[in-house]
């Protein structure tokens, strides 16, 4: 399909930097651009990419605008048009404290208006706002009226309230500090901390895999004995309510609530009530998954929620809570509103009428209005209000857990990770389909790394959604996140600014950016960290464009810097030189590893190279990417050698225990010469400028494994690898901070 005579081929030029005028002109061009699609963009290696017709016209069709032919493209280009030139107020308006804040109202200048402002705690605005109306001559509308919202507005979400004759609107006012200031206690020092993957550290109490308990007796020692100030954990959003599981954590059902298969029974008050019979029921369930605590074998998170359900089940029907207890959990549920109830019935009828995955499941026949939805609740009263209990009780646990860690000393606590989106057929997409663009899913473009792209197959938020309703949504998923943190990772923060959309059935080559209202959703974060008196940290790894790190840094969100990526001019070329310690961002959470790269052990012996080329993941010959990470390896030691960091004679050795033909006798002390430089790496850290800095815990116990293989699902057991030491012995969650070398690690860093 065309609207002129230009050319469709998609285009690709390294030497074009921008669109052609003539192309400019086009109407398919004009709308998408007037709807928030970029129809161009410059890719990893600094080419411009054109982004085809068809493509663009499935982007727009996702946002409900037609554009499939040129009658179609001016029909919908004259409506959007008209909707902008006719709009009263915008829905959602941004004011930044300390600065002018205006806004435009589409009437005549002699319009008689009535303005109103209710304030967030829901008293009105006592001052006079018509007298803040002015005349603003608009190059396009003419005369028209202004109005200079009032100085003393508290930061937060109010709604202003515009009549205009028999035409009422309303508009959300998000006002917001101007920045995220740094913490009081982040502000005096450097602060350091351990990220952990949760589910990996167990204990005798667990039930096959890492749970609340065990985050809250590690927030509690991490703070005591290795005295860090926080703890990032990986994402706990809420998953599916029966098995099988999804067990990435970065493939949620939905990001309002959380994951309740990390309840630990144990821990919650009604259990001590339970009766002698009950009691042993649930022993007896623990029983039979417990031997797994002490297996360094892949986890079986299956039949660990299998079994811990059925113990969760006996503890809602079997024991009675206090009015005060029944209290606090009413008071939760009016707290959580209709989305909890949401949730609840979306997880009842994955329950009831089984998996949702099917084509022609009942995902895709019922939604909230139908009378079976209404009639299944009803009829199964019971389970729905055990799924809204167990959201109330690991609301709990996880409180329990950052209190742990505030007792404990620790500057920040837990530090949340929020996932990039939800699954396409979880609670959120099904309850509110409107929240989410139709026909599209989340991905990357082809880069240097991932050369067909990536698809993550979740929808994105529709941003008109999101404009339209005061981003409540989003608004309601940061808050409830800061409410049990002190600091929120961002995954993928590019996604505030612009994602990249794949209309359905075509390949990850196949897409195009929308972008989103970044200036809203960074001010809704300085909202939330302020109230919290937290922090945001955000992904910013990979190809990310210049001004987003500007951006980023100016509204105090920090940004990520890893040392195996972080070389001189940030070149992406293995065996370039590394960057000093000195040269890195000070408003950035600084780390050695992420929890996409293997431990530094297992980095450090070439493993991965040896697991991507048993899982057919390279697009080169292996000895080639051997070669790539020693050259890597060799550039990081030279830099720790030269900056004193390291002695040669370490170095040396490394590279000869580590040597292909290395004997027994020359890799007997192997562990000990990887420990040197895994500390020497993060002392390396501390004499960088970022005012936080990260430890992975499995850098700390010695473990080699990788926790997660990008490009795999099935074919490596991803996320369910329990934490073990350099031996291959199961580190348990009480032994932890007594181990001689995570101490000496922690020491390392509290110099």
């Amino acid at each position: 399909m065309t609207d002129s005579n230009e050319a469709q081929n998609p285009t690709t030029d390294t030497r074009r930097r921008e669109e052609s005028p003539a192309r400019l002109k086009r109407p398919l061009i004009r709308l998408a651009k007037a709807c928030g699609v970029s129809t161009s963009y410059i890719d990893q290696l600094g080419a411009y990419v054109e982004i085809r017709d068809e493509v663009l016209v499935a982007v727009l069709a996702s946002l409900g605008v037609e554009a499939s032919n040129p009658a179609a493209i001016s029909k919908s280009l004259l409506e959007t048009e008209c909707r902008q030139r006719e709009q009263l107020v915008p829905p959602t308006v941004l004011a930044i404290v300390g600065k002018p804040n205006v806004v435009p109202l589409r009437c005549s200048a002699d319009a008689l208006v009535a303005l109103t402002l209710a304030l967030e705690d829901g008293s009105a605005y006592a001052g006079d706002l018509h007298a803040n109306l002015r005349v603003h001559k608009d190059a396009d509308f003419g005369e028209q009226l202004e109005l200079t919202l009032p100085d003393d507005l508290p930061i937060g979400y109010h709604t202003l309230n515009v009549q205009v004759g028999g035409v009422q609107r309303r508009a959300t006012v998000i006002v917001a500090p101007p920045r995220i200031e740094l913490p009081e206690a982040v502000r005096q020092r450097q602060r350091w901390g351990w990220m952990v993957q949760m589910y990996s550290v167990r204990s005798a109490e667990s039930w096959g895999i890492g749970d609340y308990g065990d985050l809250k007796r590690l927030a509690g020692d991490a703070g005591e004995k290795s005295h860090a100030d926080f703890m990032l954990i990986n994402p706990i959003h809420a998953g599916a309510p029966v098995p099988p599981l999804q067990p990435s954590p970065y493939l949620p059902e939905s990001r309002r609530f959380l994951n309740v298969t990390y309840i630990r029974p144990q821990d919650i008050p009604e259990y001590a009530a339970l009766d002698d019979e009950a009691r042993a029921r649930v022993e007896a369930l623990h029983a039979s998954v417990a031997a797994a605590n002490d297996s360094a074998e892949p986890m079986d998170i299956n039949a660990s929620w299998d079994a811990k359900r059925q113990a969760l089940w006996t503890i809602f029907t079997a024991a009675p809570r206090s009015e005060e207890r029944e209290a606090a959990f009413a008071a939760f549920k009016r707290e959580a509103g209709p989305d909890l109830d949401a949730f609840a019935t979306w997880c009842l009828a994955f329950e009831v009428w089984g998996a949702p995955w099917e084509e022609r499941s009942w995902f895709y026949r019922t939604d909230k209005t139908s009378p079976q939805v209404a009639r299944l609740v009803r009829e199964h009263r019971d389970m729905f209000e055990f799924q809204r209990w167990l959201q109330w009780i690991a609301d709990e646990q996880v409180a329990a857990a950052q209190q742990a860690a505030k007792d404990a000393g620790m500057a920040l606590g837990l530090m949340q990770d929020m996932a990039v989106g939800v699954h396409s057929l979880g609670a959120d997409v099904w309850w509110s389909p409107e929240r989410f663009a139709d026909g599209v899913t989340v991905g990357a473009p082809p880069d240097f790394y991932n050369q067909l792209g990536q698809d993550w197959g979740q929808p994105p938020f529709s941003p008109q959604y999101l404009e339209r309703t005061g981003y409540q949504v989003y608004r309601e998923m940061v808050h409830n996140m800061f409410a049990h943190a002190g600091a929120l990772r961002i995954d993928h923060v590019l996604g505030l600014f612009r994602l990249w959309w794949i209309p359905r059935g075509r390949t990850a080559r196949d897409g195009a950016y929308v972008t989103y209202n970044h200036e809203v959703m960074l001010s809704i974060l300085a909202i939330e960290a302020t109230r919290a008196n937290g922090v945001v940290i955000g992904e910013d790894l990979g190809t990310v464009p210049e001004y987003v790190s500007k951006i980023l840094a100016e509204h105090g969100v920090l940004g990520t810097a890893v040392e195996w990526f972080s070389r001189v001019d940030n070149s992406p070329n293995a065996g370039d030189p590394y960057a000093p310690p000195e040269d890195y961002r000070k408003y950035a959470l600084a780390s050695v590893t992420t929890h996409d790269l293997p431990p530094t052990a297992g980095y450090l012996k070439l493993e991965h190279v040896d697991l991507r080329e048993q899982l057919d993941l390279l697009n080169e010959p292996a000895e080639q990417f051997r070669a790539e990470v020693q050259a890597e390896i060799d550039q990081m030691l030279a830099l720790l050698v030269s900056r004193g960091y390291l002695p040669q004679e370490v170095a040396d050795g490394l590279k000869a225990a580590c040597a292909p033909d290395a004997g027994d006798a020359e890799t007997a002390d192997r562990e000990a010469l990887i420990q040197r430089v895994v500390e020497a790496m993060h002392v390396m850290l501390l004499d960088a400028p970022s005012v936080l800095v990260q430890a992975a815990l499995v850098d700390g116990v010695g473990e080699h494994r990788t926790q997660n293989q990008p490009g795999t699902s099935w074919e490596y057991p991803n996320w369910r690898v329990p934490l073990a030491d350099e031996t291959g012995r199961v580190v348990h969650t009480d032994e932890v901070f007594d181990l001689p070398r995570v101490q000496s690690l922690a020491a390392a860093l509290n110099r």
